[in-house]
């Protein structure tokens, strides 16, 4: 071992050649070693961040104008629309749990990108076909969008409305296996025990976000101005064509990157800590450590990753670890494997809070743009703006909140909190919890001016556009986008760099799940609200006639219940406590190990077996 070490600093007879590889666990593709110099970095990066560039372009490109679809051409009402919208949404944010287990059990994160890439572009094509083709499109409406939303208008059929509606959930299957891998895969080409390397980690999501960003500011502008102007069939083959571009960009870097070995079922082993830990309820854990179960170094070299030792948070689960009873998995785990349980344990209050904020951010593509839809929205005699297109604003302004973030807030915090980050993830996260309170609030008081302006032109009954422009609506998106630089970007840093090694894809669905959950909550508290305003005789706070509607009681609803989120967050963010950074002896040994293992070019792992 002490030769190892040795050849680990380079002070032995290797002659430090060991320090060209990795010492992460990272291989190439048929699980041999990694130099540093040929794979991985910004250079592998440029490839990661290129795809997710054409991607966002096209996933948006549905998403940003599809409220406006489903009330134009299926004819659906402002709750049916937002609801099925909200629906969609969500199950696109949650399919990334499945994505992830399938990567870190099973097939790697780079196979199981590529097989959901191909059902990803299936759905596009089909979604394409489905709004170009007569026979599956619904009938057009002849009369105007009020009459339309009113009830009036042709109807779809059934297998119209479900053709469509099929080919918008194999879309989301596909990313179920994207998302939660890709953003992943990109933090994994930098090695953190190089501190260059994890410097340069520290800016990857500031700069993943941008790129995320960038192609959303072309979608919500040239594409949404397409489908408005031009027509659904172009506006969805173009982005049908983005996504193509984006998945052959990825595979021309297959070259450049590195790549995790696929660690076995992450809901396995912490199902197994959960359900050893229970059945010995009665049992005394041991005040040493050492006496707990726990495999050598070398068991995890070979593996690639880390062995974790004991922390004393969630103590009823060290009972897993105890040597009592039957050594079988359901009833004995390692330490290592108590702790990973323990870290995505920790995590969940955090993941909790983080609900209510994705809420919000649901209401930009439903009833953000619906607002718009009321309003003027010419620019000049002959322009008139798509209403989607103000969600670019969001883009905008975080796209300028993350470079002056990245340029100027980090480097100044740093000289007062000696935090790499500037502030911590925890800080960064709460800053754009307190944005959303505002935005709500803003969001709140814009109605009111925009529905006391309908009564004052006796607009409430007939639903005419109203005499404001659309551009009164804008800070309520500026706002988003500057609440999306902290909390958007600390979230999914946060998940990944906290959840354990050989869970990362698991801790990226984190804040996947997060978005998923906050548009089901989103569609759940617009049905409910409907439904119990609207009882008695009452007129529904959210009517298909948004003049004779009380968004601004509903906005007002959510601002509170922003606050009260707030101070949840606050309690929890109080009492966690992070993983610890860096590697410990026993990480480093193991390491050591590993690339003494794996310095002559044997392979560990063939990754396309999984």
């Amino acid at each position: 071992m002490a030769n190892v070490l040795e050849r680990e600093n380079g002070n032995g007879n290797g002659n430090g050649k060991e320090d060209d590889y990795t010492k992460d666990g990272s291989v190439d593709l048929k699980g041999g070693p990694v130099l540093r110099s040929k794979r991985g970095r910004w250079p592998a990066c440029s490839f990661i961040v290129g795809y997710e560039v054409f991607e966002r372009m096209a996933y948006y490109g549905i998403s940003s104008n599809l409220v406006l679809y489903l009330t134009n051409k299926l004819h659906e009402g402002t709750v049916a629309s937002s609801r099925n919208v909200t629906n969609w949404v969500g199950t696109v944010w949650m399919t990334p749990i499945i994505g992830a287990y399938i990567a870190d059990a099973h097939l790697g994160r780079y196979w199981t990108f590529l097989n959901s890439s191909a059902i990803y572009l299936s759905g596009m094509c089909l979604l394409t076909l489905v709004v170009s083709l007569p026979a599956l499109r619904p009938p057009a409406c002849n009369s105007n969008i009020h009459d339309c939303t009113a009830g009036s208008a042709p109807h779809a059929s059934t297998f119209q409305i479900g053709i469509f509606y099929f080919a918008l959930y194999v879309l989301a299957i596909g990313t179920g296996g994207t998302k939660p891998n890709i953003s992943t895969m990109g933090a994994d080409q930098f090695d953190e025990s190089d501190p260059k390397e994890r410097k340069q980690k520290l800016s990857f999501f500031n700069w993943w976000m941008f790129s995320i960003f960038f192609g959303t500011l072309f979608a919500n502008t040239f594409l949404v101005y397409i489908q408005d102007n031009v027509g659904w069939t172009l506006g969805y083959a173009l982005p049908t064509a983005g996504l193509f571009v984006s998945v052959c960009v990825f595979i021309a870097g297959t070259m450049f990157y590195r790549h995790k070995l696929p660690s076995g079922s992450p809901f396995t082993r912490m199902l197994s800590v959960l359900v050893a830990a229970s059945r010995k309820w009665n049992v005394m854990a041991p005040d040493d450590s050492k006496e707990l179960h726990e495999l050598d170094a070398a068991y995890y070299a070979a593996k690639g990753s880390c062995r974790i030792d004991l922390t004393p948070e969630l103590r009823f689960l060290d009972k897993a670890a105890v040597k009592s009873g039957p050594e079988t998995p359901w009833m004995l785990c390692t330490v290592t494997q108590v702790e990973e349980t323990k870290q995505m344990i920790k995590m969940i209050p955090i993941l909790i809070a983080t609900f209510v904020p994705s809420t919000m951010i649901a209401q930009v593509n439903t009833l953000f743009v619906k607002q718009g839809t009321t309003l003027n929205t010419s620019m000049g005699p002959h322009f008139k703006i798509p209403p989607a297109s103000l969600t670019a604003f969001v883009t905008i302004s975080m796209l300028v909140s993350v470079v002056i973030y990245d340029r100027v807030f980090v480097p100044m915090m740093r000289r007062y909190t000696k935090d790499p980050r500037g502030v911590s993830l925890l800080r960064r996260m709460g800053i754009g919890l307190a944005l959303h309170i505002i935005i709500m609030t803003v969001a709140s008081l814009i109605e009111r001016k925009r529905l006391s302006v309908a009564r004052e032109h006796d607009l409430v009954e007939h639903a005419g556009t109203i005499p404001l422009t659309i551009f009164i609506l804008l800070p309520q998106f500026v706002l988003m986008g500057m609440a999306d630089a902290f909390l958007e970007v600390a979230k999914i840093e946060f998940f990944y760099d906290q959840a354990p090694e050989s869970m990362k894809s698991l801790g990226t669905s984190y804040s996947t799940s997060s978005l998923g959950i906050g548009n089901f909550l989103s569609s759940f508290l617009l049905t409910t609200v409907h439904n119990v305003t609207g009882k008695h005789g009452k007129k529904s706070w959210i009517l298909n006639n948004l003049n004779d509607s009380h968004l601004d009681y509903y906005y007002a609803f959510f601002a509170i219940l922003n606050l009260v989120n707030f101070f949840f967050f606050l309690v929890v963010a109080r009492f966690y406590i992070y993983r610890a950074e860096g590697f410990g002896i026993q990480n480093i040994q193991a390491k050591a190990i590993r690339t003494s293992a794996v310095g002559d070019g044997v392979p560990v792992k063939d990754l396309r077996s999984g």
